[in-house]
């Protein structure tokens, strides 16, 4: 059963957002956790929980009694509809009985038995869920106590089996480059993607998407890693969760459940295998045109999927033509109020931007401008200077080269 089956059923979800204490080095900070759960707490719960049911949210920053953790730990986990746990900040271990632990505010390397989370509490309290499904993400500095416990193993403890439960989520070490105390990349990755994708992605593929695009540091532990998701399987595009309304698509069967490549996709452009990536979603889109027609929306969708795969690639012309030809078909059927019809738009903009080859710019901007034309931007400034660029590079200088 796809996990959109559970989640459509439930009755009351619940997210809950921990903000344990921050990583600092020499007074830099590495993970400013409270900044994650502000920013994270910003995005809707129905957006999180991947559904349409009524949920709780909690946002918890600056705790220093375990034992307070432990009662939000409970209530959220009775929840009868899906969960959602995010949990940022840093991890510790006992150094006499080699635990882990998650430090809370005020823990020092004396207090760490007494002020912080163990680590086998959350697991035991995740493990007695009985409800609906649950995820959870984790954005972690592990300090040279910790590191050796996750590190060296390439897991964080007992959570990977835990039956109904999808862990996500990066765990850096100790030797982390500083941050500038605001949202780490991860988590920003995280947050732009359920933003800014035209159809809500799954886990699977706002983790892969955010582990890739957030710039994460050598060594860091992901999980689960990019080799561990190219055997997995993920809903077929007729099982997503959240989809434009104009553009809902009926369900397969839940004994027809189609293999979905996405998940395959992303891993191997995370990889840099971007040519492997290429041919595969190019052979998708194939397949789906031929079964569901070329102007589908299933086609469209495999669009944007190779799209966001040629922005990985670092191929920004093919980046920007496909978020145009997404965004147009979207625009005929949805008409130029719709929000996916604007992302395609900005994703095309974007992309346009990172084009440094003169003639590639040339190429591929008189469809985005004539796109952007047809919109109701935000920032009509956007199109005033996409005009003004595509102008510039038409105009060849003195020397007969083309104007940047």
């Amino acid at each position: 059963m796809g996990d959109g089956g559970g989640r459509g059923r439930a009755s009351r979800g619940h997210v809950l957002l921990l903000a344990a204490d921050a990583a600092v080095r020499r007074g830099r900070v590495l993970v400013a956790p409270g900044a994650n759960v502000a920013a994270l707490a910003m995005v809707p719960a129905d957006v999180l929980l991947a559904c349409e049911a009524p949920a709780d949210t909690v946002c918890l920053e600056g705790v220093r009694d375990p034992n307070t953790v432990l009662a939000r730990l409970r209530a959220a986990v009775a929840a009868t509809g899906p969960l959602f746990v995010y949990l940022s900040g840093r991890l510790t271990a006992d150094r006499r009985g080699r635990r882990l632990f998650v430090a809370l505010a005020g823990t020092t390397v004396g207090s760490v038995r007494y002020t912080s989370l163990p680590w086998e509490w959350l697991v035991g309290e995740l493990r007695s869920r009985t409800g609906g499904v649950t995820t959870v993400v984790v954005d972690l500095v592990a300090d040279k106590e910790a590191w050796p416990l996750v590190g060296e193993s390439g897991a964080l403890p007992g959570l990977a089996e835990l039956p109904g439960v999808e862990v996500f989520g990066v765990v850096c070490g100790p030797d982390v480059p500083v941050g500038d105390g605001g949202v780490s990349g991860y988590t920003r990755q995280w947050i732009d993607q359920l933003r800014r994708a035209p159809v809500r992605p799954s886990d699977v593929e706002v983790h892969v998407l955010a582990a890739g695009s957030a710039g994460l540091a050598p060594g860091t532990l992901v999980v689960p890693s990019a080799r561990e998701l190219e055997m997995r399987r993920v809903p077929a595009p007729g099982h997503l969760r959240r989809d434009p309304g104009p553009l809902r698509t009926e369900p397969a069967p839940e004994p027809v459940v189609e293999e979905d490549p996405r998940a395959r996709l992303h891993a191997l452009a995370v990889e840099g295998r971007h040519g492997e990536a290429d041919a595969l979603a190019r052979a998708w889109e194939r397949g789906v045109a031929e079964r569901w027609g070329g102007a589908s929306v299933e086609a469209v969708r495999c669009t944007e999927i190779r799209a966001d795969l040629a922005r990985m690639a670092g191929d920004f012309v093919m980046a920007t033509r496909l978020w145009v030809h997404a965004g147009r078909a979207r625009l005929e059927w949805q008409g130029a109020e719709a929000a996916e019809v604007r992302d395609a738009a900005a994703g095309a903009l974007y992309c346009w931007t990172q084009v440094k080859d003169r003639a590639g710019a040339l190429e591929a901007g008189p469809e985005l401008v004539g796109l952007l034309r047809t919109l109701p931007l935000p920032d009509p400034g956007h199109l005033r200077l996409a005009e003004r660029r595509l102008e510039a590079l038409r105009t060849p200088d003195r020397s007969g080269a083309l104007n940047p």
